[in-house]
């Protein structure tokens, strides 16, 4: 395990990531002060990622399907950057991003699992990915136009690029992690300044 899985494993998922796999696939890819990270680095990985999340019964993604997940992973993360900036995203994202909206329109189907009933994109035959990029898209989709639209944040840590749901008007990180970074910054720049 190198640094940067290290640093990611004690950053945990960011709050909201449990809630929203938009947010949780935006997070799959990052910048930390160990360096990035890259949390879809092959079919298989990512394959483990959507089952984990409830997201199909996918063994391995082929490389078209991972190129067209990641494609999906920075159209959310340029729509939802746009949004905590005030700002209108841009049309190649949008356009982007309205394609994974419809590319399996009219299957959505209620699911049951152990923790109870989701809305969920049933599959058909020949579009399994199609599928799973509409559950998706359709996620960061009620995100945006939902009750959380207001919260959803980037991390003010300084190099932490992972974006989170407010849990509190004060918060201002997306884990314990990065707060903790940055209090000890403040103190040690203090200290600093006390002893010149």
């Amino acid at each position: 395990m190198d640094a940067v899985e290290r640093s990611l494993s004690s950053q945990g998922p960011a709050p909201g990531e449990a809630d929203h796999c938009s947010l949780a696939l935006v997070n799959t890819e990052f910048e930390l002060p160990g360096g990035p990270y890259e949390g879809l680095p092959d079919g298989p990985a990512a394959g483990r990622w959507l089952r984990e999340r409830g997201l199909g019964p996918v063994r391995s993604v082929t490389e078209a399907e991972l190129r067209r997940l990641r494609l999906l992973r920075e159209a959310t993360r340029a729509i939802f950057s746009a949004h905590i900036a005030g700002e209108r995203p841009a049309e190649q994202a949008l356009e982007c991003y309205n394609d994974a909206l419809a590319a399996a329109p009219g299957v959505r189907e209620l699911a049951w699992s152990v923790t109870g009933p989701r809305l969920a994109v049933g599959e058909r035959p020949g579009t399994r990915m199609e599928a799973v990029l509409t559950q998706l898209a359709e996620d960061g989709a009620d995100l945006l136009t939902g009750a959380s639209a207001a919260k959803l944040s980037a991390c003010g840590a300084q190099g932490c690029t992972r974006l989170f749901i407010r849990s509190h008007a004060a918060r201002r990180w997306c884990s314990d992690r990065c707060g903790n970074r940055v209090r000890a910054a403040r103190h040690y720049a203090e200290r600093d300044r006390s002893t010149k």
